[in-house]
C-alpha cells in the first residue's frame, strides 16, 4: 500500500469516485469543482493505493488554534466499500502520523457523525478519544428571536 497526494491525473476520477461514497450528495462533477475550491483554500486529499486500486480516501488541511496548537484537521475520510476491515484505516491513520510529526503538529482532529457508530469504534481504536461535541447551525432561515 501507498499514500499518494491527489493531482489532477490517471487516478483523479477513481478518488473522487471513492469520496462519493462518503458524499453522495455530490455528482461526480460538483465534487471536483468543490475539490478544486477547497484545495485553493489549503485543502488536501491523499488516497491509498495498491494494485492500481484505490483503498481509500482522505482530505485533510493544517490549521492553527489556540487550544489545539498546529494541527491536522481530518475533513472527509473513507475506505473504499470494496477495502474495509482489511487494515486499509489504520495504515492511513499511521500514515497521518507520521506526516504530522513531518510538518511539525502538535494534534490530528476530526469529526464524525453522531450515527457512524463503526466509524467511531475505529476512530476509538486508532487512539482518538472524544474530546468536545460539536455545533453547528446549519439553516439560517429556522433561526428564532
Amino acid at each position: 500500500m501507498e499514500v499518494r497526494f491527489l493531482e489532477n491525473n490517471h487516478d483523479y476520477e477513481a478518488v473522487l469516485t471513492i469520496l462519493l461514497q462518503l458524499r453522495p450528495s455530490y455528482t461526480l462533477a460538483t465534487l471536483s469543482e468543490q475539490v478544486e475550491k477547497q484545495r485553493q483554500q489549503g485543502y488536501h486529499v491523499v488516497y491509498v493505493t495498491s494494485d492500481s486500486d484505490i483503498l481509500a480516501v482522505a482530505g485533510f488541511c493544517f490549521c492553527e488554534k489556540l487550544a489545539w496548537g498546529k494541527a491536522i484537521y481530518i475533513d472527509d475520510l473513507v475506505t473504499n466499500n470494496q477495502h474495509r476491515s482489511g487494515g486499509v484505516g489504520g495504515f492511513l491513520m499511521s500514515w497521518f502520523r507520521q506526516y504530522a510529526v513531518e510538518k511539525e503538529c502538535e494534534q490530528i482532529h476530526l469529526d464524525s457523525g453522531v450515527q457512524r457508530f463503526l466509524a467511531h469504534k475505529f476512530y476509538l481504536r486508532e487512539g482518538f478519544h472524544i474530546a468536545s461535541h460539536h455545533f453547528s447551525i446549519t439553516d439560517f432561515n429556522k433561526l428564532s428571536d
